[in-house]
């Protein structure tokens, strides 16, 4: 008996010991965790200051920087940015730079092969010597106070713990990082060359009449154009990585209202780029006041100024234009010399730029960058067994010098739309739908940026390489890019919609967004009066359903023409009751969009491999117009193979159906939109283990609206909501001392900050926060950095 005591009083000791050690191993990593949280008040000493800053942030964690000079404003704003997102930023510049591999490892050497490919470090290089003097200065003083922080932190040892993890320490700060993270926003928001890939593909892998129905606009006129795409066969299929290809639903809302509509007599304005959902967020908020300006609003972390906001006298947002700003080029190289390539009877030697990369615990990868007169060599970024007869080469106007920040800086003390659409000239890439107001009651657009003319073609297929009858012929000139000031109709919307009609005399795109975003905004603008800075923000976060609207009552008599047993009417019934609002609490939007989504996969993924199936980008729109053609009587190709369009519709909700039965139970009235629609923000470490995604990843949210609702909210199969508005903003421009704000999950990128996930609900239910820029200014925290 009393070995037993013994025994038992050895296992409590032993057991309490493991639980002591493991308390104490939490607490030191806690302590070492926050001792990299920022100094958020207090004083500090930033030894390249020439005077006092204050920075003042907000209940939201906003940084709200007074400086006495432009020098110390910049040098502020970098040294605040990195206390708060120093390793975003450091991830980013490498993501764009090809240079993960370095703290990743082997697994991020394709990726890096990719963005060394694209070249956007080089073209930020580029881009640095056609800036003027001022803007120079601004990147290095932005520069000085990135790296006066990581001094500090390294002094200090409070580099965060992502560093630690990883084994390494940034490196410095430089101006031509900036730059090529605004390269990198090009090329989220840049282009359609993969829609060019996936058409050649479909040319050489199905007959014509199917092939056609793949593309917005066939090009019947250019037979030269189809030729060479079906003589010169480029590998697609197994070559690119779908995963980096930039998510086709990148864009945005975008509306301005004239003070005629208002309840105040002045106008109003609303933008919510819609982008992925992240943690940290892809924006960072900020407030920035010297002597020389006062403007508010959101930036890129790792790029100074303020790119969407306003200051004392207007205000401003944009939308992803989406035109045609990247050709591929069908290149033939000389089977002697596989870096020269045919052009005019001759063959040309390419650029070959050496890219070697560095693998963290591996050897040095050799990788080369072969750039044609139209720009690299993409198609080749994954062969490795043998040199291919065709490749493609791509032209993309943000590879050319660009000089956005330059714009940005002039547009952030512009005080009316002369001089804003002044500072406009500078923005080339990417082309964006820029919204406008100002005090003076003026409202604005301008569908701004680089759009080339082509000497033949339409960006519809890839186009000979070989010959100078094809390429670029300029640029659509400025005074002519679409523009509209003070319309009779009283405001100005975009939404990735049609921004021309068929009179325009420049080709931008046939490929727009679906519509159904602009028309339910158009809608609440026309029947609008006395709105107010509530009414958009409500309409924000609208999310009435114009899709189903549109072609639910025909889809549902699809199903009932085949269902002959019934076995489908309560859920008929469910859709038929609908408001064809996209509700979190109801079933018919689970129902509903489950069905779409099923739409694509039951016309083509088992006749596409699977990554060109997932880079096939407009899938919606494709599938839209097969229903409204398949219900006028004109069924097409892919639908006639399928039996028609009742059995389309009809074969989808049986298979979308059994999807949610076998998650959710076969009992209607335990679905929920918002069971399966949960709002994510994802922290980059979170995929490397459940523990990081515990302690990293905010808990899922009920969320409704859906991809087509003005409320975006994107989703991939499994329901997690990752893309939609990454930052909601309303100005009312009878009080521009401040504006309202939504900046999903939080300010800060530390995870025991207060602001790390505190606006997850808000994004979920709508609830702004006012940001002010002048007058009394709630003073949560203080701190004074300096001069030494």
């Amino acid at each position: 008996m009393k070995g037993k005591r013994k025994l038992g009083k050895w296992l409590l000791w032993i057991v309490g010991s493991l639980v002591l050690l493991l308390i104490i191993a939490v607490v030191a990593i806690n302590v070492y965790i926050g001792k990299s949280k920022p100094q958020i008040s207090g004083e500090m000493t930033v030894e390249i200051l020439d005077q006092e800053v204050t920075v003042t942030r907000d209940e939201q964690g906003v940084p709200h920087i007074l400086a006495e000079n432009e020098a110390d404003l910049y040098r502020a704003q970098g040294f605040v940015q990195a206390q708060d997102r120093m390793f975003q930023m450091d991830l980013a510049r490498r993501q764009a730079s090809g240079r993960l591999s370095e703290v990743v490892g082997e697994a991020a050497v394709t990726t890096d092969q990719f963005f060394r490919t694209f070249s956007l470090r080089e073209a930020a290089k580029d881009s640095w010597d056609g800036y003027g003097e001022e803007a120079k200065q601004v990147l290095k003083w932005y520069a000085e106070g990135v790296n006066a922080y990581m001094a500090e932190a390294k002094e200090a040892g409070k580099y965060s713990f992502e560093f630690k993890l990883l084994g390494y320490e940034p490196e410095p700060w430089t101006e031509v990082d900036s730059l090529t993270i605004g390269k990198f926003m090009a090329y989220d928001l840049g282009g359609h060359w993969s829609s060019l890939a996936i058409r050649h593909w479909a040319l050489g892998n199905f007959p014509e009449e199917k092939a056609r129905e793949l593309f917005i606009t066939y090009p019947e006129d250019k037979p030269a154009i189809i030729e060479a795409n079906l003589e010169n066969q480029v590998e697609v299929a197994g070559q690119f990585m779908p995963e980096v290809i930039p998510n086709e639903f990148n864009g945005s809302n975008n509306w301005v209202v004239s003070g005629d509509k208002t309840e105040s007599g002045m106008p109003l304005l609303a933008d919510d780029p819609h982008l992925g959902l992240s943690t940290p967020s892809i924006w960072y908020q900020m407030h920035l006041q010297s002597p020389e300006q006062n403007v508010s609003g959101v930036i890129f972390a790792g790029i100074p100024g303020i790119i969407l906001g306003h200051n004392e006298e207007i205000a401003w947002g944009v939308t992803n234009v989406g035109p045609d700003v990247q050709d591929l080029y069908i290149e033939t190289p000389n089977p002697e010399k596989p870096t020269e390539f045919e052009y005019d009877g001759k063959w040309e030697q390419a650029t070959v730029r050496k890219e070697p990369i560095k693998v963290k615990d591996g050897e040095t990868i050799d990788f080369e960058v072969v750039v044609t007169r139209h720009g690299p060599i993409i198609s080749n970024v994954m062969f490795d067994k043998e040199e291919p007869s065709a490749q493609f080469s791509m032209q993309w106007t943000a590879l050319d010098p660009t000089l956005e920040l330059q714009a940005v800086l002039n547009m952030n003390k512009a005080t009316n739309w002369e001089e804003f659409e002044t500072a406009l000239e500078d923005f080339h890439a990417p082309a964006q739908n820029f919204v406008f107001a100002a005090k003076d009651g003026t409202i604005a657009y301008k569908a701004n940026g680089r759009i080339p003319i082509r000497k033949l073609g339409d960006a519809q297929l890839p186009v000979p390489g070989n010959s100078s009858e094809y390429g670029w012929d300029g640029f659509v000139p400025y005074d002519e890019l679409p523009t509209v000031v003070n319309p009779d109709e009283g405001f100005i919307a975009t939404a990735n919609n049609q921004v021309v009609d068929e009179s325009y005399p420049y080709h931008l795109t046939d490929f727009w967004a679906q519509s159904y975003r602009y028309e339910r905004i158009a809608e609440v603008l026309k029947q609008g009066d006395k709105l107010t800075k509530e009414d958009m923000m409500d309409l924000q976060m609208d999310q009435h359903n114009l899709q189903a609207r549109e072609f639910m009552d025909d889809m549902v008599r699809s199903v009932e023409k085949l269902d002959t047993k019934n076995k489908y009417s309560e859920l008929l019934k469910e859709l038929k009751n609908w408001n064809q609002v996209d509700e979190a609490n109801s079933a018919a939007p689970l129902i509903y969009h489950k069905w779409i989504k099923q739409l694509p996969m039951t016309l083509f993924k088992d006749q596409m491999p699977k990554d060109v199936y997932d880079m096939l980008a407009g899938k919606g729109n494709i599938t839209d117009q097969m229903m409204r053609d398949g219900y006028a009587g004109q069924e097409g190709a892919w639908v006639t193979e399928k039996g028609g369009v009742d059995k389309w519709v009809y074969q989808s909700f049986v298979d979308s159906v059994a999807s949610i039965e076998d998650t959710f139970g076969e009992d209607v009235g335990d679905w929920k939109w918002g069971d399966y629609h949960q709002l994510t923000f994802d922290h980059p470490l979170s995929g490397a283990s459940p523990v990081f995604a515990y302690f990293l990843n905010p808990k899922s949210v009920p969320v409704g609206g859906s991809n087509i609702t003005v409320q975006a909210a994107g989703f991939q199969e499994d329901g997690s909501v990752d893309h939609g508005a990454s930052w909601r903003f309303v100005a009312d421009l009878a009080d521009l001392s401040s504006a309202y704000h939504i900046v999903g999950p939080g300010q800060s990128g530390h995870m025991k900050s207060d602001w790390f996930h505190n606006q997850v609900d808000d994004w979920a239910e709508g609830e702004y926060h006012e940001t002010v820029i002048s007058g009394n200014q709630e003073k949560e925290h203080v701190l004074k950095l300096k001069a030494d």
